[in-house]
C-alpha cells in the first residue's frame, strides 16, 4: 500500500503528535550517529520534548562541540537566527504557494474543478487546450511522416533484392534433364531386332519389337 505525503503542519491529536515525535527523535539519533560514524564527523544534537525533556547525541564531547561551534561563528558572523528561520519560513510558504497554483492549473486542464472559474479563466483554459492539441497533431504527423520514409527504404531493398533475383541465371532444369537415368521400364525404350526363320537362302526376315 502507498503511503500518502505528510502535510507539513502541526499534528493536532496529542496522541498522534507524541507518537510521531518519539519516531522522528528516534531516527534521528540514529542518523546523527551514522554520520559521525562513516564520515568522522563531529556531530552534537540537541532536542527538546513539547514537555522540556532534553535529549541529545554528541560523538565526542557536547561541551566542547559547543565551544568550537562558538568561536566558528565568533570568527565568521552571520545573520540572526531567527532572521535566517523567517527567510527560510517565507521561501516555503511561497513554494507552497506556487505547488498548489500549479496543482489546481493540473486539475482544471483535465477538465475537474471549474465551477469557479470565469468566463475569461475558461477561454484561456480552452486556448491552452488548442495549443497543446496543435503542437500534439504536428508531432504526430512528423512521426507519420518518417514511418513512410522509413517504409520507402524498405520497398527500395525489397526491390533491388527481387530484381538481382530475376537477374540470376536458373540452371536447375538443365540439369535435371542431363541427368535423368535411363528406365528400362520407360514405354518409350523400345528395343528393334532382326530374327530370320528357315534355311539361309530363302530365310524369312522378321522384325520383333520387345516392349
Amino acid at each position: 500500500m502507498v503511503r500518502g505525503k505528510t502535510q507539513m503542519r502541526r499534528i493536532e491529536n496529542p496522541t498522534s503528535r507524541q507518537v510521531t515525535f518519539s519516531k522522528r527523535r528516534n531516527g534521528l539519533l540514529k542518523k546523527a550517529f551514522e554520520l559521525s560514524v562513516l564520515c568522522d564527523a563531529e556531530v552534537a544534537l540537541i532536542i527538546f520534548s513539547p514537555r522540556g525533556k532534553l535529549y541529545e547525541f554528541a560523538s565526542s564531547s557536547m561541551q566542547e562541540t559547543i565551544e568550537r561551534y562558538k568561536r566558528n561563528t565568533k570568527d565568521n558572523p552571520t545573520k540572526p537566527t531567527e532572521q535566517n528561520m523567517q527567510h527560510l519560513k517565507t521561501e516555503a510558504a511561497n513554494m507552497l504557494k506556487k505547488i498548489e497554483l500549479l496543482e489546481v492549473s493540473r486539475w482544471k486542464l483535465l477538465g475537474e474543478g471549474l465551477d469557479s472559474c470565469t468566463l475569461e479563466e475558461l477561454q484561456q483554459i480552452e486556448q491552452q487546450l488548442e495549443r497543446s492539441v496543435s503542437s500534439i497533431r504536428a508531432r504526430k504527423t512528423q512521426v507519420f511522416k518518417e514511418q513512410i520514409e522509413q517504409l520507402k527504404e524498405k520497398e527500395k531493398v525489397l526491390a533491388a533484392e527481387n530484381a538481382r533475383l530475376c537477374e540470376k541465371p536458373w540452371k536447375g532444369s538443365n540439369e535435371q534433364k542431363e541427368n535423368v537415368p535411363y528406365d528400362e521400364s520407360s514405354p518409350s525404350s523400345d528395343v528393334e531386332t532382326e530374327l530370320f526363320i528357315g534355311p539361309p537362302k530363302g530365310r524369312t526376315k522378321r522384325t520383333l519389337q520387345l516392349n
